[in-house]
């Protein structure tokens, strides 16, 4: 049996990232469209899109699993580790500093670079253990909300573990469990496919006869993969700009706008896991107030915008009505 070389497998990492990022591209230039109107609002929240942005997510922590593993035999893979891991986890706080700027109500305090640093620190052991053993915590940490949610865990220092019973309000959330399965399962893949002898790289205490490295080919998924953290910072900020730039230019809402409003609003509450009933009573509210208080006229800034509205839906809320 055959293999490819060692640099072909780490550039096939790469591409496989890079295809992730492109999908991840996909599913939030579908969430803009329907942030700003050009389709249906309710559309990114349906069953479909949904499911599209959690394989994404798989992928991406499921190649972070692969790479921990090929990253602790290396000679300075601890090294890497832990400055991969500050990376990360400085990447994630910016991206909760950036949202809670652009929309505070609803900003990323557990998003996916979050869980992927966390999930990480949870793999660590597991890197020095047989493969099963991370094949049994994956199975472990996917079933966990299945049966151990509990109220104690919806004080908000704890949604991040995500055993809580309700879905907080955030525009990206991931957390720990049962996302860690993930990023645990590939672990536990790549160390099957290590002690089968099925990726070619030198096990732990082998001698190379090449030193493995990255091959900077033509590859367009590659290059994505290779520059996958610095493309996820900025293109969400990128798309946002745009579309804001783009809606400065386009015509008057229409006629029923009103309904469109209550529509969008009942989507997004209802993906909360709100009673229907609750949802439509407080996104009428939320309607009636809006156009009574004129509180949107003059607001050009759609962060500002969803706050005002974000802000009204809660006192709505609060009312009973």
């Amino acid at each position: 049996m055959t293999f490819a070389p060692p640099q072909a497998r780490l550039a096939g990492l790469d591409a496989a990232r890079g295809l992730a990022v492109l999908a991840m591209f996909v599913f939030h230039f579908i969430w803009d469209l329907g942030y700003f109107g050009y389709i249906d609002a309710g559309f990114p929240y349906s069953r479909g899109v949904k499911a599209f942005g959690h394989g994404t997510a798989f992928a991406f922590l499921f190649i972070a699993g692969l790479c921990l593993v090929l990253a602790r035999e290396q000679a300075a893979g601890w090294r890497l580790f832990w400055r991969r891991l500050l990376v990360v986890g400085g990447a994630a706080a910016l991206v909760s500093a950036g949202t809670y700027v652009a929309f505070p109500q609803s900003f990323v305090f557990f998003g996916i670079l979050h869980c992927i640093a966390a999930s990480s620190l949870l793999a660590a052991p597991f890197l020095f253990l047989p493969w099963p053993a991370a094949f049994v915590a994956a199975l472990a940490a996917g079933a966990a909300p299945l049966f151990l949610r509990h109220v104690v865990f919806d004080a908000p220092l704890l949604q991040w573990v995500g055993l809580s019973t309700l879905t907080p309000l955030t525009n990206d959330y991931r957390p720990l469990l049962p996302w860690a399965g993930a990023l645990l399962l590939g672990v536990a893949a790549m160390k099957a496919a290590r002690a089968l002898r099925v990726f070619p790289l030198p096990l732990a205490g082998e001698r190379s006869p090449a030193k493995p490295g990255r091959v900077r080919g033509r590859n367009p998924f590659a290059f994505l993969g290779r520059h996958s953290l610095l493309l996820y910072l900025v293109h969400q900020p990128a798309l946002f700009a745009a579309f804001s730039a783009l809606a400065l230019l386009t015509a008057s809402p229409p006629e029923d706008a009103t309904q469109d409003f209550v529509a969008a609003c009942e989507t997004q509450c209802g993906s909360t896991g709100a009673a229907a009933a609750t949802c439509h009573t407080v996104c009428v509210c939320a309607a009636e107030e809006v156009s009574r208080r004129g509180a949107l006229e003059g607001v050009v800034d759609e962060a500002e915008r969803a706050g005002r509205i974000d802000e009204i839906a809660r006192e709505c809320l609060a009312k009973g009505r």
